[in-house]
């Protein structure tokens, strides 16, 4: 299996075969999520004091924080699984 890596922002990177969902942090579940993670020091804030708006669920239960739409992320994950299966 190929290694595939997603740039977050601001020069962060998280591995696109570990990522389970990405998705908005405004909601309550999402908000309760990141506590969570926070208090089992699962939690990878790559937002750079910037405002969060991106969270990205991995398999091994890390939460990541982007600075950089949801959309964007998916994007960019899409389009690099595009270009390794050409």
């Amino acid at each position: 299996m190929d290694i595939q890596l997603i740039n977050i922002g601001f020069g962060n990177i998280v591995s696109a075969n570990r990522i389970i969902a990405i998705v908005s942090p405004e909601s309550a579940p999402i908000k309760r999520i990141i506590t969570e993670a926070r208090e089992k020091s699962l939690l990878i804030d790559a937002t750079y004091g910037r405002r969060t708006r991106a969270v990205i669920i991995t398999d091994s239960s890390h939460v990541v924080l982007s600075a950089i739409q949801p959309e964007t992320v998916a994007h960019r994950f899409v389009v690099n699984k595009d270009s390794k299966d050409s």
